[in-house]
């Protein structure tokens, strides 16, 4: 196996990767079709935010994957040393980068120094009843902007409501198994 690239210079993997991994992938939603709710979810993040980018993204073992995606269409998943969705995972709290290019440990990374020119980023992690943060809701601009405190618990409560469908999502799977 390659070893995957790490972009920010800070380390990205926590220390309880391997069960996360294994808990995310319990779920069986890597790779499935973007569904409604999901979708529904990012485009309103976009339109509350009023931000170019608004993704729903899984963080898997060396690719985060996007469940749902507005303003980057056709990008199903980035390698997770270049993915910010990756620093997301880190805490349990937002992560919130009011100017990218502030950042020392964005400096290399190739969406902030490259000509894709991400300068905001905000996430929620998406964490499950047990504490395992599994990916985020984020929004994404190309001009730095600051975040309120409303703003956070606005994408915070938007996280929630993923989480909320992602269980629904797990038990229409088990029932359809049942069956």
């Amino acid at each position: 196996m390659e070893r995957m690239v790490n972009t920010f210079g800070i380390p990205i993997i926590p220390y309880n990767d391997k069960l996360r991994v294994k808990k995310l992938h319990e779920y069986e939603i890597l790779d499935s079709h973007s569904e409604g709710s999901f979708k529904h979810i990012a485009s309103l993040a976009a339109h509350i935010f009023k931000v170019p980018i608004a993704l729903v993204s899984f963080v898997d073992a060396e690719r985060v994957w996007f469940k749902a995606n507005v303003g980057m269409e056709g990008v199903n998943e980035v390698d997770r040393g270049v993915s910010l969705c990756s620093l997301s995972i880190l805490n349990d709290d937002l992560t919130i980068i009011p100017d990218a290019l502030k950042e020392p440990c964005l400096l290399a990374n190739p969406l902030v120094a490259g000509s894709f020119g991400l300068r905001f980023y905000a996430a929620a992690p998406l964490k499950t009843a047990d504490g395992y943060n599994l990916g985020s809701v984020c929004i994404v601009d190309k001009e730095p902007r600051d975040f309120n405190a409303a703003d956070k618990s606005m994408l915070a409560h938007l996280a929630d409501s993923v989480m909320k469908e992602l269980e629904l999502w797990k038990l229409k799977k088990q029932h359809k198994l049942a069956s």
